[in-house]
């Protein structure tokens, strides 16, 4: 099956350049451009892509409010934002908008291909050194609150220190390595994690395990 992609990218170079690479990519195709957020919203509305890669500083609309309004339209598009990633307050709040994915501009293109490919496919995906610099971030932040440390009153212990693992960034096979436990099994936990957490994907219990000061506390 091929990927149906959108490109959203004030910069005509930016959108050329993954043009080109994503032509000689057979399982990928660009079905539309756009330059800017409300025009992304449009073209997902009527084409109906996969992903929606998505800049987040555009004239206009920017790409949080249009993350925000994909993801809570009635489709099934997902997106994966690709920046500069020049504001943190930018990468959470693209994540809490519904982003399944945050990259950096200075990645590999493979691995930009590779991102796209694992969120078409309902994973998620966020570059290690945007989860480093968030991890920073929260840190420096005040200890959560009441509220969102009772969100995690229903997992066990082993569950928690799973959370954290995804929390630092860590991916199935890291996590198994790090508990002694196997891939699958990590993939257990990580599924009953988004069951009891009420979490849409990866990227959410990421958020979860910020806001409820499991990475400051494991530090």
């Amino acid at each position: 099956m091929t990927i149906r992609v959108v490109l959203t990218d004030d910069q005509p170079l930016v959108r050329a350049a993954l043009q080109m690479v994503i032509t000689d990519t057979p399982d990928i195709e660009v079905v539309g451009e756009a330059g800017d957020g409300a025009e992304a919203v449009r073209l997902t509305e009527e084409l109906a892509p996969d992903v929606v890669v998505m800049d987040l500083r555009m004239p206009g609309m920017d790409g949080i409010e249009a993350t925000r309004r994909i993801t809570q339209s009635t489709g099934s598009a997902r997106v994966v934002v690709l920046t500069t990633f020049d504001d943190d307050e930018y990468v959470y709040g693209a994540l809490h908008a519904g982003a399944s994915g945050f990259l950096v501009k200075d990645m590999a293109l493979d691995d930009i291909l590779s991102a796209i490919r694992i969120v078409a496919a309902g994973d998620a995906l966020i570059a290690p050194a945007v989860t480093r610099r968030l991890i920073k971030d929260f840190i420096a932040r005040p200890a959560a609150s009441l509220p969102q440390q009772a969100k995690l009153g229903g997992i066990t212990a082993r569950e928690r220190e799973v959370l954290t693992l995804v929390g630092k960034g860590l991916s199935n096979t890291e996590i198994a390595g790090e508990l002694c436990i196997s891939i699958a099994t990590a993939k257990t936990y990580l599924t009953r994690l988004l069951a009891k957490l009420d979490a849409r994907d990866r990227v959410q219990l990421v958020i979860l395990a910020y806001e409820a000061g499991l990475v400051a506390a494991h530090r």
